[in-house]
């Protein structure tokens, strides 16, 4: 097969494993069989939110009385904003901004208004945890952005992040569940390891006894939630598409959770006399970053990392990309590598290595022609790395 129809093939699969997760249709999919009986109100969070937003609207149609949709900046259609009944708010993610506060404040009083003889539908997606945020009595958007840019340099694993972001807000943790006083549907797009609900947007309507809120309290009955959408439906979709094709699928379940170089070290052990056909791995992979790093993000890193891997095979590709289409702070959703890319690095005295040590993996895929921009996809369940050979 020859390079390009390689490529090619290899963002198709990405592109079988984001539909199959898909924002719109994983909530028409959930809510086909729900019978909603009395007046609907909408809440929608997450990078994912716009999508799973105009699913919503698609099943409930008039029963749908009010929405508020709060998603990254540039991530809510014009379809939502042209309808009288959503109220579409955009903020900062992957650092929260003013708009984060601001939206913040604005779902809490809008659950807080929330009658009994209605129900909420509630739907979170990844992002959310930066996206809105009702802070302590005494805490700044100084010192949140403060622990946020802390955090997503440290490497922390995404459950330790959230516990350190609940200790500032009113809300995560489960404390805006304090507010509830309807029955609840809440389904969720998980971007966590484990789909573990209480790291899904820091677990906004979630029990946490770390912020008192306890799986007994009585609140908890009211609030029925589900996960509509993970990244194992990612890659099991990825592999039966490969199959569809009549291609062999040597691995589907790999994991690119811990540290990009210990990933790195796995995928290389995997991939090292590795035989014709498609393998897959999900997951977020984390690094630790310097004082002031490049451009890029993990799936950028992590593919340049993959470079040299790839040139030890005569014809392989290997794509790395964010299931949302944007991967840190950038607009790229990753990278995009072959087994023609070290060398075309070397012929352009492109030094790989000094490239990592920066963190500037998106200046340097940028050179060789490595990077991949899909945009917003309308969902968010980590990320996936797809390898194939031959």
């Amino acid at each position: 097969m020859q390079t390009q129809k390689r490529h090619q093939l290899a963002l198709d699969l990405f592109q079988a494993g984001v539909d199959a997760v898909g924002g719109y249709q994983a909530t028409v999919s959930a809510l086909a069989s729900v019978d909603f009986d009395v007046p609907v109100q909408l809440v929608a969070i997450g990078k994912a939110s716009d999508a799973m937003a105009r699913g919503a609207k698609k099943v409930l149609g008039d029963k749908l009385v009010s929405a508020l949709v709060i998603s990254k900046h540039g991530h809510i259609s014009d379809e939502l904003k042209a309808d009288s009944r959503f109220e579409c708010l955009e903020s900062g993610h992957p650092v929260p901004d003013q708009q984060s506060l601001i939206a913040g404040a604005r779902l809490f009083d809008v659950v807080s208004a929330l009658k009994p003889t209605t129900r909420l539908l509630f739907l979170v997606s990844g992002g959310t945890s930066a996206l809105v945020e009702h802070l302590n009595d005494g805490l700044t958007l100084e010192s949140l952005q403060s622990l946020n840019d802390e955090l997503l340099a440290s490497g922390a694993a995404i459950g330790e992040m959230n516990r350190q972001r609940r200790k500032l807000s009113k809300i995560k943790g489960g404390q805006l569940a304090l507010l509830v006083r309807c029955p609840v549907l809440q389904l969720l797009i998980s971007d966590v390891p484990g789909d573990t609900l209480s790291d899904i947007g820091s677990g906004l309507l979630v029990p946490d006894d770390s912020t008192g809120m306890h799986k007994d309290l009585p609140v908890w009955q009211l609030i029925d939630s589900r996960i509509i959408a993970s990244s194992a439906i990612a890659q099991r979709a990825v592999a039966s598409a490969a199959t569809q094709r009549s291609l062999v699928v040597n691995q589907q379940a790999g994991s690119l959770h811990g540290d990009t170089e210990a990933v790195v070290q796995s995928i290389s052990q995997t991939l090292h006399n590795a035989v014709k056909g498609v393998y897959v791995w999900g997951g977020e992979p984390t690094v630790v970053l310097p004082s002031s790093p490049g451009r890029g993000g993990r799936n950028q890193h992590l593919a340049l990392s993959l470079v040299k891997v790839a040139a030890q095979h005569p014809s392989m590709v290997i794509l790395v990309c964010g299931t949302d289409g944007s991967d840190g702070p950038t607009n790229d959703a990753g990278g995009l590598i072959d087994e023609h890319s070290l060398q075309v690095a070397n012929d352009k005295s492109i030094d790989i290595d000094d490239y990592l040590r920066r963190f500037d993996a998106g200046s340097a895929l940028s050179k060789i022609g490595g990077l991949v921009t899909t945009g917003p996809t309308g969902t968010n369940v980590m990320d996936l790395c797809v390898v194939i050979i031959g």
